[in-house]
């Protein structure tokens, strides 16, 4: 454990990086597999004070749900925002919306955002210095407290099942 953690920091970089420089470089002759071992421990040996602490993340039923609740509300929202772009937009009611937020983790808020940013009409725009709230501006809002509630349930939740938080 000792030689993984002092040698080989973070080993699925490593593995990243080793696989795609033979990938980029279309072969697998003896030099460019030194060189990609090479580069796959020396990075991240010299980036690891960059690095965070490793992150526990359990329940897989839980990620592979969320992924695909993710990927629907991507498709239903793309469509969505056509409409709502193609359509007359001075019917539009753009608002920025203050979320609540339970989530302790880092990698956690950082999950939220991102989740709320990728959904077509809709982007996070700040978290708040006190990380109770984030930010968000929605393209189109009907109701607040719906949108509110749909975060939290669709994104929040398992967000937070998946990092333990």
């Amino acid at each position: 454990m000792f030689f993984r953690r002092r040698w080989l920091p973070h080993p699925v970089t490593s593995a990243v990086l080793f696989v795609v420089w033979l990938l980029l470089n279309h072969s697998l002759s003896a030099g460019h597999i030194l060189l990609a071992a090479t580069l796959g421990v020396l990075i991240p040996l010299f980036t690891r004070r960059f690095f965070p602490e490793p992150v526990t993340i359990g329940r897989i039923g839980t990620i592979l749900r969320f992924i695909v609740i993710v990927l629907w509300d991507i498709v239903v929202a793309s469509f969505t925002v056509a409409r709502l772009t193609l359509g007359p937009t001075a019917k539009l009611r753009p608002r920025f919306i203050r979320i609540p937020v339970a989530l302790g983790d880092d990698f956690a808020l950082t999950a939220l955002a991102s989740t709320i940013s990728l959904t077509p009409g809709t982007v996070s725009v700040e978290l708040a210095p006190d990380r109770e709230h984030i930010l968000i501006h929605a393209l189109d809002v009907d109701d607040e407290a719906a949108l509110v509630r749909t975060i939290k349930e669709r994104y929040e939740a398992p967000i937070k099942e998946i990092f333990q938080c």
